[in-house]
């Protein structure tokens, strides 16, 4: 389908990537959406089968336990990505690690596999926490740890706000190998006095570069405090740079570094286009003249602002679209069952801001729609990934003034 030719307005199909700026630990500057020229948004796919990585092992050959291998076979794991090959060794040795991986390259299961098979195998009473920027992602890894360590008798606690209080204080009265939480609920449990951080021997940071754009620095500075002495540190981030390596050489000394793809680079097998908007014309009506085509199956748009999101999820609606919005109005139940009509494509159409889909690891998703332009480079490039997954591939548009 053609939207009105004159709306594609790039005709240069090079993709430009945004300027970097430094910045001190508790702020990282953004670039203005007016730095982002129109052709930013643009870019031809490459073929899938160009851009998948192959391993040179099927899941079975890893060396890890064979329950855990069993456990992966069930989830229909046969390869392992790129991200789990190449750390899976110095994981098993006990090094610190930075590993640059978009979302969605398997990075969840790449610290999990290594880290369940260590408390099997040589720290049984060994205690791993997992600090995660949303609530959606916290949630996310404590279900993957669960289906990955089923039948081992290894516990997991996921402690997030939007939740009880007093209901993650009797949950950390049981016994619990690893806990995985959001910096201000862990910060929250710990100012309680039922959060001892001095029992954890390894440190996950997950999706670290989002953790420090969301103004998380200063909670995780104290926690990381807090736990004095670790045998493992283990970092990953999507994106690199100077304002990250600060605090990074802060946080551990002489890690193994694996780059896969990082964030610094726009995924190669999603075609990027744009929508040029004219003076007179009404986004949301053009939105739904799109996903009202049956080529847009499963629809992620994003919108800056709370208020945005729900008007144009209650437009969609009225316009006969299947919707529904994430944002951090939303109580977490809301969120949880609003993602999985999503995933189960009760709804065609999932409206959210970025904080709210953050790390989201949603499969099959056919396009990601910017209903305004990013901010940023990096957000632009964390929204795209949410489609063209796993080699298949994906369409991003953005709409442009």
């Amino acid at each position: 389908m053609e939207y009105k030719k004159d709306r594609r307005s790039a005709k240069n199909r090079t993709y430009k990537k945004g300027k970097k700026e430094t910045a001190n630990f508790n702020s990282r500057k953004k670039h203005n959406a007016g730095e982002l020229p129109p052709e930013s948004f643009v870019r031809k796919a490459v073929p899938a089968d160009e851009t998948i990585y192959r391993a040179g092992r099927l899941i079975t050959d890893l060396p890890v336990e064979g329950s855990i291998i069993s456990n992966l076979r069930k989830k229909g794991y046969e390869v392992p990505t790129e991200i789990q090959d190449k750390t899976l060794e110095a994981l098993l040795e006990g090094r610190n690690l930075i590993g640059l991986a978009q979302t969605g390259t398997g990075k969840t299961a790449a610290f999990l596999i290594p880290l369940i098979n260590n408390l099997i195998r040589k720290d049984p009473s060994g205690n791993v926490l997992v600090i995660s920027p949303t609530r959606e992602l916290a949630l996310q890894t404590d279900t993957e740890f669960r289906s990955i360590a089923h039948g081992l008798k290894l516990f997991s606690t996921c402690l997030i706000g939007g939740t009880s209080v007093r209901h993650d204080i009797e949950k950390l009265r049981k016994p619990g190998h690893v806990i995985i939480g959001t910096p201000g609920r862990l910060a929250d449990m710990v100012r309680q006095g039922v959060l001892d951080l001095r029992r954890f021997s390894v440190l996950v940071l997950d999706e670290f570069d989002r953790l420090l754009d969301m103004g998380f620095a200063p909670e995780i500075q104290k926690l990381v405090e807090g736990m004095g002495r670790r045998k493992q540190t283990i970092l990953f981030s999507a994106t690199e740079d100077s304002s990250q390596r600060k605090i990074i050489d802060g946080l551990m000394e002489n890690p193994f570094v694996v780059r896969v793809r990082t964030g610094n680079i726009s995924a190669d097998n999603i075609e990027q286009d744009i929508i040029s908007v004219k003076d007179g014309e009404r986004k949301i009506e053009i939105l739904l003249e799109m996903v009202r085509e049956d080529s847009f199956e499963k629809v992620l748009v994003f919108a800056e602002t709370k208020r945005g999101v729900s008007r144009i999820c209650r437009d969609l609606r009225r316009g006969g679209i299947t919707a529904d919005e994430i944002h951090g109005d939303k109580s977490q139940n809301y969120r949880i069952k609003a993602l999985e009509s999503f995933r189960n494509r009760k709804i065609k159409v999932l409206v959210a801001t970025d904080v709210a889909a953050r790390g989201l690891d949603i499969s099959h998703v056919s396009h990601v729609i910017n209903f305004q332009q990013p901010r940023d480079m990096e957000s632009y490039i964390h929204r795209i990934g949410r489609t063209g997954r796993a080699g298949a591939s994906g369409r991003a548009i953005t709409f442009v003034n």
